[in-house]
């Protein structure tokens, strides 16, 4: 679980960044959620951009992400969300206590 204090300084790195990915029509695929799985794993944070033809609420898309990946739900502005999970061996971004 992320403090108030970790989840600022994670949105002050997701400001800086573009969209990784674009869901559309199809919706969540497994194709998609494995897709997702590994570039967190890569990046450990993502930006991800629901495009208007999809018929799903990014902030419900974010948390069953969030959920299903074990990833942390960091926030959403408007049709774009941000998760972040600490990868394994790829370990980037430390943050603060």
């Amino acid at each position: 679980m992320l403090s108030g204090k970790q989840r600022s300084y994670l949105k002050g790195i997701a400001n800086n960044i573009d969209p990784l990915f674009q869901l559309g029509k199809s919706g969540l695929t497994e194709n998609f959620i494995k897709q997702i799985d590994d570039a967190l794993e890569t990046r450990e944070i993502i930006k991800v951009n629901v495009l208007k033809n999809c018929d799903l609420n990014p902030t419900e898309v974010a948390s069953y992400l969030a959920e299903e990946l074990t990833a942390e739900f960091v926030q959403s502005i408007g049709r774009k969300f941000v998760i972040y999970r600490e990868s394994k061996e790829n370990k980037k971004i430390q943050l603060p206590e």
